[in-house]
């Protein structure tokens, strides 16, 4: 289904632009987007579903984004269930297209740790947690039912030609396979991870069983790579299945352009989350050597942004004595992220292994030196054998170092083996910054990885596929 795809696009673009300069009336075609993260909450599942909304437009698709009312009153993770600011729908209409934003209102045992903190009352919250977890696939409760009650209410009046609902949360499949039954509408399921690919064997079984249920009826699916396309695969019974993979914003990447690293300190920058499996302990380690070892007090920092460890990581820094060096900075929006980020030298990069990550993308677009850790590492393979959700391919022409291949290919970074060749690393970098200022990033062929040209993929799907 990838055939000439992007010859295809550019016949499209050509034609509807030559047609609107014609005068020749030419009807868009309506696509509803189920997507639980949207700007302006900060996260990184809601970079894709805004580059439909931003681009579609511009290749003969009308987005319409149902979502949720979101805030970031808090700066952390506790933004994801914060109250919304109205019991009232809210639509935005704007030259890209239209978002619905639906209420949100807590459930208990989320109001309970916004009153009362993540340490009170853990297992009552844990407990209504996961009934309504449970109970969110039987029945339309629950806080995240308002997207689809916002999206029934939209198509009672209105017609769209496709829905595509992105997960997770997978429960946005069960109400985009209901919208569909009740108003005979073409649905795609878009994955960006798999849904029952862990090792919780409690939640598991029935994870499947929702899975291969709402999966009956959708005309098509879009995934980011054959990899995961092959683990959905396990599961359910495939219905006609396109790559589309994440990118960079090509908009938000023109606003930073020309922000030259600052020279004064060598700044490494993480962003985003750290998972059980990412050796930061033993990064973070090799760092704080690499600062002890110098006689002189070395002119180089450690910045987190965003993180979800961020306590661990200051205490960290404290309990060494390293809070001149190590700094960690909350959520912020993604073009403030890239202004901050364009001013570092090195971006650091955890290994994600048969799984690219959205973080590598905006690196690549700012053209600064990444560090992948680790590539052979002992207590990283420890790690991922614990905590690692996925099992990796063992299909040979599939690769399980998706991270290292795009760094091979864009010449963009350091594929570092372990603590021990990073430290080599981090000496060889702060000479070569101490020397020139700066850290040369000779990276090539970036371009193909802008959301803009995923974008592009969506509209043929919808004009040519789903019509």
């Amino acid at each position: 289904m990838q055939h000439n795809l992007l010859l295809k696009y550019k016949y499209l673009k050509f034609k509807y632009y030559n047609n609107k300069r014609d005068g020749i009336s030419r009807t868009m075609k309506k696509l509803l987007i189920l997507a639980y993260d949207f700007p302006p909450y900060v996260s990184v599942g809601g970079l894709r579903p805004y580059a439909w909304y931003r681009y579609l437009k511009e290749y003969g698709v009308e987005p319409v984004v149902v979502t949720r009312q979101w805030g970031n009153k808090y700066g952390s993770e506790l933004d994801y269930i914060a109250p919304g600011e109205s019991d009232e729908t809210i639509v935005e209409e704007t030259a890209c297209g239209m978002v619905i934003r639906t209420p949100y209102n807590p459930n208990l045992a989320n109001r309970i740790m916004l009153k009362y903190g993540r340490t009170k009352f853990s297992l009552i919250r844990k407990m209504i947690t996961a009934w309504y977890e449970f109970m969110q696939f039987l029945f339309f409760v629950g806080p995240k039912s308002g997207l689809y009650r916002g999206a029934k209410e939209y198509l009672k009046q209105n017609k769209v030609d496709a829905i595509i609902a992105t997960g997770e949360p997978f429960v946005l499949f069960k109400y985009a396979s209901a919208l569909s039954s009740k108003y005979d509408i073409p649905w795609v399921a878009d994955y960006r991870d798999p849904w029952t690919e862990n090792k919780n064997k409690v939640t598991s079984p029935f994870e499947r069983f929702w899975e291969r249920r709402f999966m009956a009826n959708a005309t098509a699916m879009t995934t980011v790579s054959d990899f995961l396309k092959k683990k959905i695969g396990e599961n359910i019974t495939l219905p006609t299945t396109y790559i589309i993979p994440n990118g960079y914003n090509p908009d938000s990447i023109k606003q930073v352009e020309h922000i030259e690293q600052k020279n004064d300190v060598m700044r490494i920058a993480l962003a985003g989350s750290i998972y059980e499996w990412h050796p930061y302990k033993s990064v973070v380690s090799a760092f704080a050597e690499f600062v002890q070892k110098n006689n002189e007090i070395p002119k180089i920092e450690l910045n987190f942004f965003g993180i979800n460890r961020h306590e661990e990581i200051r205490q960290y820094a404290r309990k060494n004595k390293l809070e001149n060096f190590i700094h960690v900075y909350p959520r912020m929006k993604n073009a403030e992220l890239l202004e901050h980020l364009c001013e570092h030298n090195v971006m650091l990069l955890f290994n994600d292994y048969s799984y690219m990550g959205t973080k590598i993308y905006d690196y690549l677009a700012i053209k600064r030196q990444i560090i992948l850790c680790y590539s052979d590492d002992a207590e990283t393979k420890k790690l991922k054998e614990d905590y690692y959700p996925y099992s990796l391919s063992e299909d040979k022409s599939l690769s399980n170092h998706l991270q290292e291949d795009c760094l091979l290919e864009t010449n963009a970074g350091i594929i570092v083996k372990d603590k021990k060749h990073l430290s080599q690393v981090l000496t060889d970098l702060y000479a070569e910054f101490e020397a020139n200022k700066s850290i040369r990033c000779n990276s090539d062929n970036t371009e193909k990885y802008s959301r803009e040209e995923q974008t592009r993929q969506l509209a043929e799907i919808v004009l040519t596929e789903l019509s």
